[in-house]
């Protein structure tokens, strides 16, 4: 057994979870993995892999059993996200996304609410996390989209880019700025929209690096009207429930950049072991081990502060901001780092479409971009130790 899968049997899960995540496993490398090559090379959206997951009841995971779910623990989603992202990157956004997006309905809604709309997503609905603008990235108080209130109803307008799952998505977590409060922060808020919505519409669909079948929409809101019921908490509590909800989702991110990090890394030993050079295997130079050791020690301390920040999660912890980013902004450079030395290992064959390890590093870009670059996130970190 060697470190790795040592690591894994250390993870803190009960006897059920320990089930299912042998389940995952097994689904990820017997059916999501065999179609990943496909799948990037058509950019069809991978609905067998989620009829497959939604089979396995893996949505209801994180939704509590009043609401139609069957909730585990934090550190089970995050392992699932890792295996299932392994297998396909795209596959992996696709079902993280369905937490992002509605963790916040769960922290934060109604009873009402919650009653209302999380047994769609229990029982395997899509859901997409709407926040980037065109002229609002990483700063989200830039963002144009406003709510205004009429009578019972909230009236939409605006537009929103990079939202994965947009084009497929059941229920929309969506940010905008409310209409009578002055402030970019003070005025964001955030609210509940259906599919099918009048007014929302599909504008276009990014053709990407990587990721190529998780579909990632332009949307665009004219006079969309719904319901004031579906408004979380009060206009105005937007920012906090957007900081909140990222702590939770940034090692969902760092997840499944992991999953990038250990296919790369386990392809590249696979074939390291069998590839002779000058009558020798490649995993017998001296500088090969010693590169192999870096990045075999680097994922191991990596993944076991995944596995510690999960633990305080479960425990309750709620001060973990800055945990979460050394944790998303060193997975996901990592992840880059894997795919890329595993290309060069591979040498010409890392650099064809034959072996998936430059699909790897396709995938593996968008995870130092996205939920706040890594820039950003260093930033965070630093400026954590200023003196007041």
């Amino acid at each position: 057994m060697n470190v790795l899968e040592r690591l894994d049997k250390s993870i803190s899960l009960t006897s059920d979870e320990r089930m299912l995540f042998d389940s995952v496993q097994s689904l990820a490398a017997k059916q999501i993995a065999p179609r990943a090559e496909h799948a990037d090379r058509s950019c069809e959206f991978p609905w067998e892999n989620v009829r497959a997951i939604n089979e396995l009841g893996l949505n209801a995971m994180f939704i509590p059993e009043a609401y139609g779910g069957a909730q585990l623990s934090y550190t089970a989603y995050l392992t699932c996200v890792r295996e299932i992202s392994k297998a396909c990157a795209s596959t992996g956004i696709v079902w993280a996304t369905n937490y992002h997006a509605m963790k916040p309905l769960i922290d934060w809604g109604s009873e009402e609410q919650k009653s209302r709309l999380l047994p769609r997503i229990a029982g395997g609905g899509l859901a997409a996390l709407a926040i980037t603008e065109p002229g609002a990235g990483s700063d989200a108080t830039g963002m144009k989209t406003t709510f205004r209130e009429d009578g019972d109803e909230i009236v939409i307008n605006g537009s929103k880019t990079f939202i994965t799952n947009g084009d497929v998505a059941d229920l929309f977590l969506l940010f905008g700025k409310w209409d009578g409060i002055a402030g970019a922060k003070e005025s964001i808020s955030v609210l509940i929209l259906e599919k099918g919505t009048p007014g929302l519409s599909v504008v276009r669909l990014e053709e990407k690096m990587g990721t190529r079948a998780s579909s990632t929409a332009s949307l665009a809101f004219d006079n969309c009207r719904v319901p004031r019921s579906n408004l979380l908490r009060e206009p105005g509590d937007g920012l906090k429930i957007l900081f909140a909800s990222l702590n939770k989702s940034r090692p969902s991110v760092a997840a499944h950049g992991l999953g990038i990090a250990r296919a790369a890394f386990e392809d590249a030993v696979n074939y390291i072991n069998e590839r002779k050079q000058s009558g020798k295997r490649i995993l017998e130079f001296q500088g090969i081990q010693f590169l192999l050791a870096d990045l075999a020690s680097e994922l191991v301390l990596i993944e076991s502060w995944l596995w510690q920040l999960a633990a305080r999660v479960d425990a309750g912890e709620q001060d973990f901001g800055i945990d979460a980013s050394i944790l998303k902004y060193r997975a996901t450079d990592l992840a880059m780092r894997m795919a890329t030395e595993g290309v060069q290992l591979l040498g010409g064959y890392g650099y064809c479409k034959d072996y998936r390890m430059e699909r790897l590093m396709r995938d593996a870009k968008i995870t130092q971009i996205w939920e706040g670059t890594n820039q950003v996130h260093r930033q965070l970190v630093g400026r954590s130790f200023l003196q007041r």
